[in-house]
């Protein structure tokens, strides 16, 4: 990669907004990722958080502003929408796993419906990826069959078969009994490791800690505060930012 392909983001939000009819969500979002960064986005719930997420990747529909991708505002550079999916993929709270299908097949079905690969190289793919998140004895298994921590490591697969450059994960670990909470954080901080370019929505305070570049605080449906861990988590500016945190260990340990 060159310096000036390294200057550039890969996905830039500008001046996004969001309602439901006159309840107004994201207020103006300003946002650039670059590649192999690890953003965490924080905040209060109903602050905008999963909004944003979900506006990124299509799911809900801007108001007003522009989601580029590489530069190119997404709605002109995409005709199908699942094109994009495939490049800025996308990991949910509740799984959103097919039922129908075992745990191969959920890693296949992507590969072969939206980057039109055959069935063997879609296997083959799906296993390596099943494999990396330590999934790939429950290949035959329905979804009904796992754990929720289990579901979720599929499902994190599953999103990783398409190899995307940027993977979104809203909430990953809010749906999971806290005991499974662990092994899902450990396959996304070794995602992390390997440099994958990651947006993550959680409450999981010491994950955004330790293992993001970049940590947003979002409020009311806008960027409060942003910055390094170490000035959000040790060094917060802003009195909400301060007020959000103080309920979280990782904070009055970060001062003492």
């Amino acid at each position: 990669m060159t310096f000036e392909e390294n200057t550039k983001p890969v996905l830039s939000l500008q001046d996004l907004h969001k309602s439901f009819g006159e309840r107004a969500i994201l207020k103006g979002i300003d946002l650039d990722i670059y590649k192999g960064d690890v953003v965490c986005i924080i905040g209060p719930s109903g602050s905008g958080k999963s909004t944003l997420i979900r506006c990124v990747n299509f799911l809900e529909d801007p108001t007003s502003g522009i989601i580029a991708y590489h530069g190119t505002d997404v709605k002109k550079a995409f005709k199908k929408l699942p094109l994009y999916r495939a490049k800025v993929g996308m990991v949910f709270q509740q799984f959103n796993l097919f039922n129908n299908m075992t745990v191969l097949e959920n890693c296949m079905v992507g590969q072969i419906k939206v980057l039109k690969l055959d069935a063997k190289t879609a296997k083959e793919t799906a296993l390596q990826y099943l494999k990396h998140v330590g999934m790939a004895d429950y290949i035959n298994a329905k979804p009904q069959q796992l754990s929720g921590g289990q579901k979720q490591r599929v499902a994190i697969a599953r999103a990783l078969a398409l190899k995307p450059e940027v993977l979104l994960l809203d909430e990953p670990t809010s749906a999971l009994d806290p005991e499974m909470v662990g092994e899902v954080l450990k396959v996304m901080k070794a995602l992390a490791d390997e440099g994958l370019t990651m947006v993550v929505v959680t409450h999981e305070m010491a994950f955004a800690k330790d293992v993001a570049s970049k940590v947003i605080f979002i409020d009311q449906g806008v960027i409060a505060e942003a910055g390094k861990p170490e000035d959000i988590f040790v060094h917060p500016k802003k009195k909400r930012t301060q007020d959000f945190l103080s309920r979280f260990n990782v904070f009055s340990q970060a001062k003492m």
